[in-house]
């Protein structure tokens, strides 16, 4: 059995049911419950409360585990307590590139090292659906606005780290590897905005917010620490973020999913 956290979000709701299509007993952990494929198991649960945990995860031996809340060794003591031998961390590419920025998955990452469990790291670089912050603008007035217009990084479609955790998670040989997970090429913000258009059929505007404006925007939603971490590495990146990883490749036997695709798939959500 499979305990997925995070299950009713953009990778843990995929990754729920391509486990439970493969036929995998699956147990969904989230706050709140939430329409899930038949046979798939709810428990209510936060992490930011490992007590509320209990029970989530008898009978089971793989886990899939969120950077949320703030006691991630209380969390893996009680999935080893439960029977949990794996345990798959989506972490962020910060946590290797950037650590004394992203703190927090830092240290999830030591704690998972530190648990006694086979563990697994993916450390996923700007998620594709991010860009959804976009969709109430463009669908009013086809505009989009972002900082760093013409800087592009490989954002990485969701449903790809999904099937990459569904990988890690069911086979063998994965113990103590971290992957980079990123898309196929560079995308800027700009080209962005047009790949939306062109699903669309029409112009999406793109307006080139400045720094601050876009870290006021983003202190409505997101902690500071994090925040002045994203912008780092939106307006400065390293050349390591830079870079297309071949993992998902390796992993998958195939090449990662095109931001153009997921507008695509996504399209409903700008209209």
């Amino acid at each position: 059995m499979f305990v997925i956290t995070g299950a009713t979000g953009n990778v843990g709701g995929e990754l729920v049911r391509l486990l439970a299509a493969a036929g995998e007993q699956v147990t969904a952990v989230s706050r709140r419950p939430a329409p899930l494929p038949d046979g798939v198991r709810h428990s209510a649960g936060d992490l930011g409360d490992p007590a509320s945990l209990k029970g989530a995860f008898d009978g089971a031996g793989a886990l899939f585990l969120l950077v949320a809340g703030h006691e991630p060794h209380a969390v893996l003591e009680a999935a080893r307590a439960g029977g949990i031998r794996r345990v798959v961390l989506l972490s962020s590419q910060g946590a290797g590139t950037r650590p004394g920025l992203y703190g927090h998955p830092a240290a999830f990452e030591q704690a998972v090292r530190e648990s006694g469990l086979e563990w697994t790291i993916l450390r996923p670089g700007d998620f594709a659906s991010n860009a959804l912050a976009w969709a109430e603008p463009i669908r009013a007035h086809r505009t989009a606005a972002a900082p760093f217009a013409d800087v592009a990084l490989p954002v990485i479609d969701p449903a790809d780290i999904a099937e990459v955790a569904s990988v890690v998670l069911r086979e063998d040989g994965h113990a103590g590897r971290t992957y980079v997970l990123t898309g196929p090429q560079p995308v800027s913000p700009r080209e962005r905005a047009a790949a939306i258009g062109a699903a669309l059929g029409t112009e999406v505007r793109f307006v080139e917010q400045s720094r601050e404006e876009a870290r006021a925007q983003m202190l409505t939603f997101m902690p500071e620490q994090a925040v002045e971490g994203t912008l780092t590495i939106l307006g400065t990146p390293t050349e390591e973020e830079r870079q297309v990883s071949p993992d998902v490749e390796r992993l998958l036997g195939r090449a990662p999913r095109t931001f153009a695709s997921w507008a695509a798939r996504n399209i409903a959500a700008f209209r």
